[in-house]
């Protein structure tokens, strides 16, 4: 049956249940979706690109192609762009410069970024550096090394608000710290009030927030900082509040029975917006490749429930040299794109009804019937309108990229 007779049929079906179809895939298509440039170079950048990852930073298999320059990488993400439907933006690390850290040095990414039309986020890179060669950076007790760093945050806001400015698209910049000790610390409160201290001064000047939108984000722990993470959760909650930022929620950063689905009402409902980290934990940070999965669909599932479609930010963070890295940002970017249409088609006006009601029979009910309505036919009608491949189709272009582009680098 063809895709056209298959949408057909799957329209009427979500319109029995109260669902517009062509909404949800504008809804979804208008709904912005940062891809990390990093998954194309194992997280090497162009400072150093042979050398030795650090701060927790590990990525797994030596998968031929790895881009080697900048040219390289961005050819790589148009290739990978297209396939792959809805809004993108590109999220950059510090060592994806052109020469150094500060405003002028990001100019060919801004030209770059208004020809495709994509925004540019914006990561302040506090690892993989001499200066952060024990673990600590903002919360270090040397106050040379403090500045060291609080100097590049606040060189990394001001590209960011470049960002925003320069693209007309505002740009999120993402504060994370590899900060953590590998054994049992017996002052935690020192190193904490350091890194307290070292925001304090890093947001001391306000911003053009039409162009910028701050955020931090908090781990369990890390290698080398299994024992005591200085930016955890708490630290980072009280210190966005404080300063007026978001907070980041990587899916990966929680306990292993914690859920980022579930904290997105909780933060919502004091913070005005929240940055996602998306990613795929196995056992812990582990960065797999995003999918389909029952948690991925469960966070799109409550950003259309509580109406936060204009209040969660989200972005990608994963990192596989095992496989072919086009193919992963593929496949991670995808499955973003299926999830949020699949909360999109939920008939979310109808359940809430059930439960205002207290009707908790129907709502199970229905939750469980259209878990096999025919998405799939809406999703590949979504990304014929959005003009990429369809199905699996995508995996033979990828494959002649391979032959033709990455194998010759090797």
């Amino acid at each position: 049956m063809s895709i056209e007779k298959m949408y057909a049929y799957a329209k009427e079906v979500y319109a029995e249940y109260g669902v517009d179809v062509e909404a949800a895939m504008a809804k979804v298509a208008a709904t912005p979706v940062s891809i990390h440039c990093w998954q194309g170079d194992d997280v090497r950048g162009f400072e150093n690109p042979d050398g030795e990852l650090s701060g927790g930073i590990q990525t797994t298999g030596n998968y031929p192609g790895r881009a080697r320059n900048i040219d390289e990488l961005r050819a790589d993400f148009d290739f990978a762009s297209k396939l792959i439907p809805g809004k993108k933006k590109l999220s950059l690390h510090a060592i994806y410069l052109d020469n150094e850290i500060d405003v002028e040095h990001f100019t060919s990414w801004v030209q770059w970024a208004n020809e495709r039309g994509l925004g540019l986020d914006y990561n302040p890179t506090c690892f993989s550096h001499p200066m952060a060669d024990d673990g600590l950076t903002l919360s270090h007790n040397d106050p040379a090394v403090r500045n060291y760093w609080i100097e590049h945050c606040i060189r990394s806001r001001h590209i960011a608000e470049y960002f925003g400015k320069a693209t007309g698209q505002r740009a999120m910049i993402n504060h994370w710290v590899p900060d953590g000790y590998k054994d049992i610390p017996v002052n935690r409160a020192l190193s904490r009030q350091y890194l307290a201290d070292s925001y304090d001064k890093i947001f001391a000047e306000q911003l053009d927030e039409t162009c910028i939108g701050d955020a931090l984000e908090s781990k369990v722990f890390g290698i080398g900082a299994e024992s005591c993470t200085i930016g955890s959760n708490e630290f980072y909650v009280a210190c966005a509040m404080k300063h007026g930022k978001m907070v980041t929620l990587d899916t990966g950063h929680f306990h292993p029975t914690e859920v980022v689905s579930d904290k997105l009402s909780a933060v919502l409902t004091f913070m005005k917006e929240v940055m996602l980290h998306v990613s795929r934990p196995v056992r812990w940070d582990s960065d797999h490749v995003v999918i389909f999965d029952d948690e991925l669909k469960a966070i799109a599932n409550e950003i259309a429930r509580g109406g936060y479609e204009n209040r969660v930010n989200i972005g990608l963070d994963f990192f596989d040299a095992s496989i072919n890295r086009i193919a992963c940002w593929a496949i991670g970017s995808r499955s973003m794109q299926k999830a949020l249409l699949w909360a999109a088609l939920e008939p979310v006006a109808m359940l809430q009804k059930f439960e205002a009601e207290g009707d908790f029979t129907s709502r199970l009910a229905i939750l469980e019937e259209i878990k096999t309505l025919p998405f799939a036919a809406v999703w590949d009608m979504y990304c014929e309108k959005q003009c990429v491949p369809t199905r699996d189709s995508w995996l033979k272009d990828v494959k002649e990229y391979e032959k033709k582009i990455l194998e010759v680098r090797n």
